[in-house]
Formats: structure tokens, sequence, C-alpha cells
């Protein structure tokens, strides 16, 4: 056997293993993704019902989506929403974290207090958000010492929404930075300490190069969860009032089960994922960007 051959089948053999792991994953990903996504695109393409298809109108139905007010509406409430949230719920993690890490004697409870309403299904934290924000007998209009309606509110309807988003799932922001702040090493902040470093000189020496990479993770995660965003307005405003909280992901679901339009519902969805997977390429991109600035 001549060298080359002998080192492909060295080469295979060595993979093998890798690719007998692997093997469930790409069944499941093939089909319960790739394959679901190949018949959206295909309903896309379609003038089609929930219950029938019929004739292919090709890229008609993404011509009519340029056109579509309703829809880039929807898109822009998705951007205000995720403009609202990817920052703050980055930044409260943050300190959030540093606050856990900074009081140890009563880490746990804090841990866990800041933690607990990530666990809370949807419909705990959607309920828990209406009663605070009711306006007659709202905890936060009974502090602010008003009777707003804030879900009622076209201004404030998806602030309120946002706000109530952050203070559901910022716990797991925090539990990152809290496992990036525990790979610092202690020595570094005692050399920084022993030439004179003391407070934010520290964080911006120390702590925020070291936890970058968690930061870059967390922004995009966010982003991503923030685009997708449905279940909060759904339930709370339900796209409301005046459309102004309907989302793109809401807009596709009317468009599917009440208007009974899946092929132009499957253009919204399609579209929409291209926009998802755009913007997270640019953001990975400006962060990949600022870092090599800053290095």
């Amino acid at each position: 056997m001549r060298r080359d051959d002998l080192t492909m089948t060295t080469a295979r053999r060595d993979t093998l293993p890798a690719w007998l792991l692997l093997a469930p994953f790409l069944v499941a990903f093939g089909l319960f993704f790739f394959l679901p996504a190949l018949q959206t695109f295909w309903l896309s393409l379609t003038e089609s019902s929930l219950t029938r298809t019929s004739a292919f109108v090709g890229l008609d139905n993404y011509h009519t989506l340029l056109n579509d007010p309703s829809f880039w509406d929807s898109v822009g409430n998705t951007f205000y929403f995720s403009l609202l949230t990817v920052i703050p719920l980055c930044a409260v993690g943050l300190l959030m974290a540093m606050l856990v890490d900074r009081f140890t004697r009563v880490q746990g409870w804090l841990q866990g207090t800041f933690f607990l309403p990530f666990v809370l299904p949807i419909s705990v934290m959607t309920l828990i958000a209406d009663w605070m924000l009711q306006p007659s007998s709202g905890v936060v209009n009974h502090i602010l010492g008003g009777q707003r309606a804030w879900l009622a509110d076209p201004t404030w309807a998806l602030p309120a929404v946002a706000i109530g988003t952050i203070w559901w799932t910022v716990g797991f922001n925090m539990l990152l930075f809290l496992a990036g702040l525990r790979n610092i090493p202690a020595e570094l902040y005692e050399a920084a300490a022993l030439d004179g470093a003391r407070g934010f000189a520290l964080f911006r020496a120390i702590t925020w190069p070291a936890l970058r990479p968690v930061a870059t993770t967390a922004l995009i995660l966010q982003l991503i969860a923030s685009l997708k965003v449905f279940g909060q307005t759904y339930i709370l405003t339900s796209g409301g009032p005046f459309n102004t909280t309907r989302v793109a992901l809401h807009y596709m679901y009317e468009t599917a089960f009440t208007q009974s339009d899946a092929g132009y519902a499957a253009a919204v969805a399609m579209a929409f994922v291209a926009i998802v997977i755009a913007l997270s390429l640019l953001q990975a991109w400006l962060v990949k960007f600022l870092a090599g600035r800053d290095a």
C-alpha cells in the first residue's frame, strides 16, 4: 500500500468516532430543521392556505412583501424592541454578576434572587407584568403616583413589554458574566492593586478585556432572542394598540392562522430569517472589528 493511501486510511479511521458522535445531531438537524426550512421555502413560492396547496406563483409573494407596509411596520417594531432590550440586558446582567461576585457572604441568595424570574414560564411572567402595569391597581402606577394605562398607550406599550422582558430574562446573562468573572485569575487583580490600580481602572484594564468574549456571545444571543420576540407582545397587548406592538413573528402568525394565507406567511418567515441572519453576522463582524481596534 502506498504511503498516501495509508495516510488516508488512517485519517478516516481517526475521524470515524467523531462522525459517529455527530450522527444523532446531524439526523435531528436534517429532520427537524433543514427539511422543514426547505418545505417552508417551497411553500413561500405557492399560493396556499392552511389546508391546501394551490398554484406555483414563483417570487410573487416576495414581490408583494417588499411593498407591504404592514410587514415593514412589524419589522420596525421588532428592531425597536431589540434596541430597547439587547444592550440593557447585557449591561444589567454584567452589573448583577459583579454584585454577586463582590458580596460573597450573600452570594447564593443574590444569585438565586436574580435568576429566579428566568425560570418562570411566559404565562406567569406576563400575568405578573400585566398586574404590575394595571392603571388603577398596578404597582408601577402606585410607585409613580399616576394612573397611566401603560399597555394601552401607543408610546409606552412596547417599552413596557421590553422592561418586563428584561426583568424576566436578565438572569441568564447574569450567569454568563458570572462564569466569566470566576475565570479571571485573582493574581491579576492582586498585581494591579500593587501597582496602585483601583475601582474603574481595574475594570477597564482587567475585567472588561477578560469578559469581552462573554459579552460578544451575550450580545449575539440576546439579539437573536429579541428579534424572535412573540409571546410577550401577543399575550400582553395582542399587537395593539394600533399595531404598535405587532412584531414580525406576530404578523406572520396572523397571516397564516387568521387570514389562512400560508404561502405569504411562509414568505414572511423566510424574509425574516434572512434579516436575522444578516443582522447577527453584521453584529458579530462589528464586535470583532471594534475589538481589533482596541487591541
